[in-house]
């Protein structure tokens, strides 16, 4: 078969990067779907189980940090547009092992798009290469006011440092050689699939085996919350109508303190579980601040809104119950996933 176009996503087996290849895939069966994932601890082809079968898609497990891999592949496949997502992402795990952040998110990030400026030379009609990054690089908010488009980088964290180096990267490369570049920074997301490392999966999972849920700080640290598919939808839009070398903010305009949102999850497992009331909340333990912690991050949509027509569709006391729902479901996933066996399913299924 012939396709329309052939675009390639990378770290499409993990959180974010999963749901949008399953929505590229499903949406568009003219494109040719070629989902690129290293499989570290955080990226599962559990979540693609549903696509797999689907004659436009395509797995390759490779390094985006491996030149030699990326040329040949490139080489291959001739990309029409790239959608990068594959990154390091956990703040945590950034401040123990920064070196890890900066080969995959910075090195990683100049070999993908060398490799497009490498088969696209200098004719660029119809190709993209999309760099979905973050609101962290900005920094930290006070108690008032958000983060727009021109909200000058000021990255706290290696997590954040290492994907503010990387969007300076992209853009330099697209100054530079004239590569034609969307940017867009997203706050945090939330949703079925995401690894229980991270806030709301983590303290449903604690919650279902009732150990301690731990917060940090006086849990005074305020996020935004983005409800995934609103922001699959975001990328979509973007990719297809976003202005070249644009920089869009997407944002939930969702703001919670951690307390009150790690409160609000406990009343609500407590209802779903048939516990008593407040059971969960005497799991709550404050732990030492996370070094540097961020205050807050806010985003200000008004471009995306105004330009695009976008705008986050799910409430986010929907969004919050839908995605308790699907872990409370969805045990054997949750399972898998944090005894490490959901691995196995590359190698059971590849048979390598």
């Amino acid at each position: 078969m012939t396709y329309k176009k052939t675009l390639l996503i990378t770290g499409g087996a993990g959180f974010i990067g999963s749901h949008v290849v399953r929505h590229f895939v499903k949406k568009y069966p003219e494109y040719k779907i070629v989902n690129l994932d290293k499989l570290t601890y955080a990226g599962n082809l559990l979540n693609l189980i549903d696509v797999e079968p689907e004659e436009n898609y395509m797995f390759e497990r490779g390094d985006i940090t491996d030149k030699d891999y990326l040329k040949g592949l490139f080489g291959e496949h001739q990309f029409d547009g790239v959608i990068h997502l594959a990154a390091e992402s956990h703040v945590d795990r950034s401040i123990s092992s920064p070196d890890d952040f900066v080969q995959t998110n910075i090195v990683g990030t100049v070999n993908l798009i060398a490799a497009c400026l490498s088969i696209w030379g200098s004719d660029f009609d119809g190709k993209l290469f999309y760099q979905v990054s973050t609101d962290e690089v900005y920094g930290s908010l006070g108690d008032d006011g958000y983060f727009t488009e021109s909200t000058p980088y000021d990255p706290k964290s290696p997590y954040s440092a290492s994907k503010a180096s990387a969007d300076h990267l992209v853009r330099a490369y697209s100054h530079t050689f004239k590569i034609p570049v969307i940017l867009s920074n997203c706050s945090n997301n939330y949703g079925p699939f995401q690894f229980p490392e991270k806030l709301i999966p983590l303290m449903i999972n604690n919650i279902k085996k009732e150990i301690p849920l731990p917060v940090y700080g006086d849990g005074s640290n305020v996020r935004d919350w983005l409800w995934v598919e609103d922001h699959v939808k975001a990328i979509d839009l973007i990719f297809h109508e976003g202005k070249t070398r644009e920089t869009y903010n997407i944002g939930g305009n969702s703001e919670w303190k951690n307390i009150d949102l790690v409160m609000e999850i406990c009343r609500i497992m407590d209802e779903k579980l048939n516990r008593p009331q407040n059971f969960s909340q005497g799991l709550i333990q404050f732990v030492e601040d996370r070094k540097g912690h961020d205050k807050r991050y806010a985003i200000n949509t008004q471009k995306i809104e105004t330009q695009l027509g976008w705008k986050a569709e799910m409430s986010f006391s929907k969004g919050l119950e839908k995605t308790i729902d699907w872990y409370l479901e969805n045990t054997d996933w949750l399972e898998k996933v944090t005894s490490g066996a959901y691995q196995e399913y590359y190698q059971e299924h590849y048979k390598i």
